[in-house]
């Protein structure tokens, strides 16, 4: 008998290690099948969430009063996407564009400016988009901001996502101070010294002013963790369709061929 037969394990237990190994495989991949239905299902209540947040009726300016900070987060998650209808001026000065923005696919830069309510209360409103000229980036597309009163029509939203800043100037070196990679909404609070709601209001309607407004829908990505479960339950199938092949259907077969020979 050589060293390498003494070394295999008995074919019983061989079988008992495969049959292990298949029933873990498939408990993981079934755990993680279910895992991606969960987030399904999750996904699609914060969209039911957020279709009904916007079938509300519109908000005034009253509505932002309570959440003048950061800290009031309870408050904000309720105003969240719903639609609000605001009168103010806007201060144009004060008008930030970020970088690095896309729309429709496009890059460019969202532009945003402070509206002012009342003399205790503003709000920052994410106004549009514009594109960015490829031969100078930092000349900017003109946009038309009116002087007097406006009514702006809106949905509330959160500061705007942040992008990875690699440390390279968006300020006075580029030509032009308003070109941000990011806006820090309580930073840019104490910087203008504008008593700005801890939310901004991302506007809607037709496009004017020189901006576009395609805000793309919020996606919930349901569809790629249904994708995945599909993928983790025909894993699950495939172990136990090649468990059954090979300690079922091949095995014996071959050795009915072996007890012929």
């Amino acid at each position: 008998m050589s060293d390498t037969s003494l070394q295999r394990p008995p074919r019983d237990a061989r079988r008992w290690l495969v049959a292990a190994a298949a029933i873990v495989g498939i408990a993981a991949t079934l755990s993680l099948g279910r895992w991606q239905l969960g987030r399904a299902g999750e996904k699609i209540a914060i969209q039911d969430a957020i279709a009904e947040q916007e079938a509300l009726p519109p908000l005034n300016a009253a509505a932002l009063q309570p959440v003048r900070t950061a800290a009031d987060a309870a408050t904000a998650a309720r105003l969240v996407h719903r639609r609000i209808v605001l009168q103010g001026r806007w201060q144009a000065d004060r008008t930030v564009y970020l970088d690095n923005r896309q729309m429709d696919g496009r890059p460019g830069f969202f532009v945003l400016t402070p509206l002012v309510i009342a003399p205790d209360s503003a709000v920052l409103v994410q106004r549009g988009w514009i594109p960015r000229d490829f031969l100078d980036r930092t000349r900017l597309a003109v946009i038309a901001t009116p002087d007097g009163p406006v009514t702006v029509q809106g949905r509330i939203a959160a500061p705007p996502s942040q992008l990875y800043d690699f440390g390279t100037s968006r300020g006075p070196a580029e030509g032009s101070s308003a070109i941000r990679q990011n806006l820090d909404l309580p930073a840019f609070r104490r910087e203008t010294g504008l008593p700005l709601a801890a939310l901004t209001v991302l506007q809607t309607g037709e496009a004017s002013e020189g901006l576009q407004r395609r805000w793309p829908a919020i996606a919930s990505g349901v569809e790629k963790h249904y994708g995945y479960a599909v993928q983790w339950f025909g894993l699950a199938a495939l172990i136990a369709i090649l468990y059954v092949w090979f300690q079922f259907i091949r095995r014996p077969a071959a050795a009915r061929r072996d007890d012929r020979s």
